[in-house]
């Protein structure tokens, strides 16, 4: 027989205050320099659960959360709240479903202005652009990662003519396809061809030969001085590091005598050193003045074949003067070679004098109107790779045709845009004493 007690609330009511005071005697105290503490474990005397909570209402149990494991057949796509249909669910997850908007999807953004500016550069841009073709090409390559874009551009007008997206490094037959397909469109024309300028390309040499005969084909002046150019600059810094390994070493500590003098020779060398260095400029320069030359002189100074280096460089810019013909600088070319022979210390490192581009840099003194650069079309290239920074876009065949013709479209109406401009500050600058009152 089990006999449970149940206490009263007056039994429950005293042994919470007896519970309280029990709390209540735990003290600390110091006495002789000693802490003692007095923590009672408090008995406690559980109570009928009934007695201290309210009654509360009843709570259901809520379903268990179920996965279907299939489609249902019924129409699980329609709701009477909802403003349109939706597709069902595909396959056991629901991955895909259909747009729930009740209209038309948005068209802005599927048909881009590139994309509708292509066509429109074999026929109307290319009725503006030949309108006043000087005859004078040049053409060029750029190389954007696996795609090559060649372009030919009006040497005097600055104006794109004909461009060509290819996905592979190009050939000569890729070369003479372009050339032959722009041919044709000035054959319709009655346009010819009086000259062209590349850089120091091999692929068109022969091709050019082969679509429009026996023209001056002019290589870019600027390729072959920047290629002398870096020559002499590499023989500068090969004499820096042969003065750096003629440096006598020098011991650690207090200076002597003979220290004193090794250390003031390894001064006067990293003086000439850095001399070169910060004045390197001066053996490539075109046009020096009294000042300069001066400066060159004394950074030369037991160096005789730097000097001989800038006399070279004097007399390569000498051949480029347009006040004389291109016989006669093919003449000095020659004289000059000969002249470098003679030096063995320079020959090695102007071998870039003895290339046959430097001949074909000649051909622009015979005609006055042939371009010796071929600034137009790599001006068109430097547009090109700022607007692939600006605006970078996934590199692809379709989006590189359409950046350019967008590009050249835009192109033949910046003179209407420049007209626009004008009129509008005119009519701004008239107005603004108005507002000032």
């Amino acid at each position: 027989m089990i006999i449970t007690l149940v206490p009263s609330a007056a039994n429950h009511r005293f042994a919470n205050e007896s519970t309280r005071v029990r709390y209540m005697m735990s003290a600390t105290w110091f006495r002789d320099a000693r802490m003692k503490s007095i923590l009672p474990i408090p008995n406690t005397i559980a109570r009928s659960v009934g007695s201290i909570f309210p009654p509360t209402s009843p709570t259901w149990r809520r379903p268990a959360v179920t996965t279907p494991i299939a489609s249902s057949p019924l129409p699980l796509g329609w709701w009477s709240k909802m403003a349109c249909r939706i597709a069902p669910p595909v396959g056991l997850f629901g991955a895909t479903i259909a747009s729930s908007s009740p209209l038309p999807p948005f068209r802005i953004g599927w048909r881009q202005q590139e994309k509708k500016t292509s066509p429109q550069i074999e026929s109307d841009y290319l009725d503006w652009a030949l309108a006043d073709f000087s005859g004078y090409l040049t053409a060029d390559e750029l190389y954007d990662g696996p795609f090559c874009v060649l372009s030919l551009v009006d040497n005097r007008t600055f104006k794109r003519l004909f461009f060509q997206v290819v996905e592979h490094s190009p050939t000569q037959d890729d070369l003479l396809a372009f050339f032959s397909r722009f041919q044709a469109v000035l054959a319709t024309r009655q346009l010819a061809v009086k000259g062209i300028t590349t850089d120091g390309s091999d692929l068109y040499p022969a091709t050019i030969r082969t679509v429009w005969g026996d023209i001056p084909h002019q290589v870019c002046q600027f390729h072959v001085l920047a290629n002398l150019n870096e020559a002499v600059l590499h023989a500068v810094a090969k004499v820096r590091k042969t003065l750096t390994a003629c440096k006598p070493p020098a011991k650690r500590g207090r200076p002597t005598k003979h220290t004193r003098q090794v250390i003031q020779q390894r001064q006067r060398l990293d003086e000439k050193i850095s001399d070169l260095f910060t004045y390197r400029y001066l053996f490539v320069q075109r046009h020096l003045t009294e000042s300069e030359q001066e400066t060159l002189q004394r950074i030369t100074r037991g160096l005789p074949h730097l000097r001989t280096l800038r006399q070279i460089m004097d007399e390569v810019y000498r051949l480029f003067d347009r006040r004389c013909r291109t016989q006669t600088a093919l003449t000095k070319l020659f004289r000059l070679r000969q002249q470098v022979q003679r030096f063995t210390s320079v020959g090695k490192t102007l071998q870039a004098l003895f290339s046959s581009n430097v001949e074909k840099a000649l051909t622009f003194l015979d005609d006055r109107l042939l371009p010796a650069t071929s600034n137009a079309v790599e001006r068109g290239n430097r547009r090109f790779r700022k607007m692939q920074k600006t605006v970078y876009r996934v590199r692809t065949y379709v989006q590189l045709v359409g950046r350019i013709a967008l590009d050249m479209w835009r192109e033949a109406f910046a003179h209407n845009r420049t007209g626009t401009l004008q009129w509008l500050h005119q009519a701004r600058s008239a107005l603004k004493p108005l507002f000032t009152l």
